[in-house]
């Protein structure tokens, strides 16, 4: 699972407005006058009449960071006793974004005229699909690469419930400050914080900024453990087993949580490798993303999840990840795939670097290339290759054979719209002996 652009959460602080709303009622504005619309009259009425606190379920409208109001849904809601005893805050899910946006959020941002409290989910469903633009799409591409598609009804309703709520706001690791975008199921010692400040190399997690300070004296890590298999200028690429560095594998699984929303956490690390890749300066090598792929896999899965951090999205590391998967089963000498069920947004990614490297293959290839031949090459599973010839309408069945039609400007057309990939993985740079070979 990929993403890539940085969008924040918003913490908005001060609600003494808000706490006069639950006090004193009378600061309401006064009711339109009687020539007034019938709406606005309405919505003054249903202010007068709203009942608080909002219960869990309330839909009603709430001022986001961009000053307009957007659709939410009251997730949860908690006693603000710094407002007084009758003051609360509302963790509000926005109808029309991702659930990463999810945030706590003062009564002052919320408009009472807006109050609904019977809305069918169909309709919301159907209103979020919509607002959803190709942009945000794209944005979301590189970080989000497994969906809930393995899900049945009752297991959804039951990730959704568990991890509805943000339970850690934001966390510090080297020099950034990231706003979180999921749940991660910390260990209940942590169940208080609202902030974690990880150690950049080893991932060990405190709840304080002088324990992280009295643990960087000692720590004597400057990047992942395990072996570095790669290095190009500043980018390296390490590979951490994670039988023989548990740890670090389940504090990599915690950090990866709070930016993936997908149901599975593995704990038994002990069957994953775990492929970090670093920006490297004198300081040390600094983690910018990872994927993981299992020891072995009989439906030959060559990734299992993928994540690229938040400070370091937009810069093709995600794109970057994918191909470096690919060229570790062309060491393997076998054809590979990421691990499924993918989201609709996860298979567009990978979509885009199977269109990218076939294509350029069938632009520069002298005569007929069979898929098997394209397999062999490229480390793709064949199955993978033929639906993304399919989907651009480049091939054919003819005779009892698939056969590719590969107009050159047609090519063009299709590697313009796949975009960029991202940094060139240099293969002869690559210094690795599989799994299997060093056991």
């Amino acid at each position: 699972m990929v993403s890539i652009d940085n969008t924040n959460s918003t913490t908005v602080n001060g609600h003494g407005a808000a706490a006069a709303a639950v006090d004193d009622m009378s600061t309401d504005p006064p009711a339109p006058e009687s020539n007034g619309s019938q709406p606005e009259f309405d919505a003054y009425r249903r202010r007068k009449l709203t009942i608080l606190p909002l219960e869990v379920g309330t839909r009603v409208n709430c001022r986001w960071r961009d000053g307009k109001y957007h659709p939410v849904k009251v997730i949860e809601r908690r006693k603000h006793f710094s407002g007084g005893s009758n003051y609360y805050e509302y963790y509000v899910h926005y109808t029309e974004f991702n659930r990463r946006l999810d945030e706590w959020v003062h009564l002052d941002q919320l408009d009472l005229g807006s109050v609904e409290t019977d809305v069918d989910d169909k309709v919301e469903d159907k209103v979020t699909g919509l607002k959803m633009t190709r942009h945000q799409k794209r944005k979301i591409d590189e970080t989000h690469i497994e969906g809930h598609e393995e899900l049945d009804a009752a297991s959804l309703r039951e990730h959704e419930e568990f991890t509805k709520v943000k339970n850690i706001a934001t966390i510090e690791l080297g020099k950034y400050e990231i706003e979180t975008w999921y749940f991660s199921p910390f260990p209940p010692e942590y169940n208080e914080c609202t902030k974690l400040f990880f150690c950049e190399f080893c991932l060990n997690f405190m709840k304080r900024k002088e324990q992280l300070q009295r643990h960087m004296k000692k720590c004597d890590l400057k990047h992942p453990p395990g072996d570095e298999i790669y290095r190009d200028k500043t980018l390296s690429m390490f590979e951490v087993d994670g039988k023989k560095n548990k740890i670090y594998g389940q504090n990599l699984c915690y950090l990866a949580k709070l930016f993936l929303d997908h149901k599975t956490l593995y704990y038994d690390v002990d069957l994953f490798l775990f492929y970090v890749l670093c920006e490297c300066d004198d300081r040390g090598c600094h983690m910018v993303g990872y994927f993981s792929k299992e020891k072995q896999s009989e439906e030959s899965y060559n990734l299992a999840c993928i994540l690229t951090l938040p400070p370091y999205q937009r810069k093709g590391y995600g794109k970057f990840l994918i191909a470096f998967s690919y060229e570790l089963s062309k060491k393997e000498a076998k054809v590979g795939t990421p691990e499924r069920p993918l989201s609709d947004l996860g298979l567009l990614s990978y979509r885009g670097y199977w269109t990218r490297v076939l294509l350029d293959i069938l632009k520069k290839h002298k005569g007929n290339i069979s898929i098997k031949e394209l397999s062999d090459m490229t480390a793709i599973k064949a199955e993978d290759i033929l639906t993304t010839l399919q989907s651009l309408e480049l091939i054919q069945y003819r005779k009892g054979q698939h056969v590719i039609c590969a107009d050159p400007k047609v090519l063009d057309r299709h590697l313009k719209a796949a975009g960029r990939g991202g940094p060139d993985v240099e293969s002869s740079k690559l210094i690795w002996t599989p799994y299997k070979e060093q056991n």
